[in-house]
């Protein structure tokens, strides 16, 4: 038996969890970090929740027996995947990170592409006056300085009591996002400008096709670097490491 650790986070977690749960000869666990309140539970075995760094991931790899790493999470949890190369190499097993492609600027995009969220602030000043905020609700703080502008904040959850929001709306929703609701809200909303994090894959893209047929900015985030290691960009190719893996066991 070849038990794996996924740590997820994503639809592409979800969905390879799904197609690992029916192969034979494996045993696997999907992690979730456990940021939103109401997570999408993968088929199979699940935990939720953090390890408590690098130290607490090897002795979780050790005390459940893991042969092998997925990292499956978001493109933008980089501070996971860091830990989980980290945590891999401490306990002697193979890591291999499934990593999405980014989008890529197509004809008619208009893009503003900015290191992190505040230069993705900085890039707003003077050149937005009604935002759609499509970064989650962690890193909003960003922006919170930004009193002349009025956003439209998308997130799954509330922000934190405490947190700092810029001055606007709050609108409560999941992806993925059809391609007509991302018009209307583009519409109805009056958005100039559109913030986002260049997650990859085909859940939140609409947005983007939509920015590109009604000529809307998008001040598109970079994402971070990785750690280097194996690594996939789909689900197929993922599988078929895992079933390398498992000849070899």
């Amino acid at each position: 038996m070849l038990r794996v650790l996924i740590l997820g986070g994503t639809g592409d977690a979800a969905e390879l969890a799904a197609k690992v749960a029916n192969i034979s000869g494996v045993d696997a666990i999907a992690s979730l970090a456990g940021r939103t309140r109401e997570p999408s539970t993968p088929v199979g075995n699940f935990r939720v929740g953090g390890f408590g760094g690098v130290t607490g991931l090897v002795e979780y790899l050790q005390h459940q027996q893991i042969d092998v790493l997925i990292d499956a999470t978001h493109p933008f949890a980089n501070h996971i995947s860091w830990n989980a190369a980290a945590a891999a190499e401490k306990a002697g097993i193979p890591r291999l990170l499934l990593n999405r492609p980014p989008w890529e600027k197509q004809e008619g995009d208009i893009w503003i592409e900015a290191e992190n969220n505040t230069k993705a602030a900085a890039a707003l000043k003077n050149a937005a006056q009604r935002v759609f905020l499509t970064i989650g609700r962690q890193e909003i703080s960003a922006f919170s300085h930004l009193q002349e502008m009025w956003f439209l904040m998308r997130m799954i959850d509330p922000p934190n009591s405490d947190a700092v929001i810029p001055p606007g709306l709050v609108l409560f929703d999941r992806g993925p996002f059809s391609l007509e609701d991302e018009r209307e809200i583009l519409t109805n909303y009056h958005i100039d400008t559109i913030v986002s994090k260049n997650s990859g894959g085909n859940a939140t893209y609409p947005k983007i096709i939509a920015a590109r047929e009604m000529g809307i900015k998008v001040v598109i985030v970079k994402r971070p670097p990785f750690p280097a290691g194996e690594q996939v960009a789909d689900i197929e190719s993922a599988v078929k490491w895992l079933l390398d893996k498992l000849q070899m066991k």
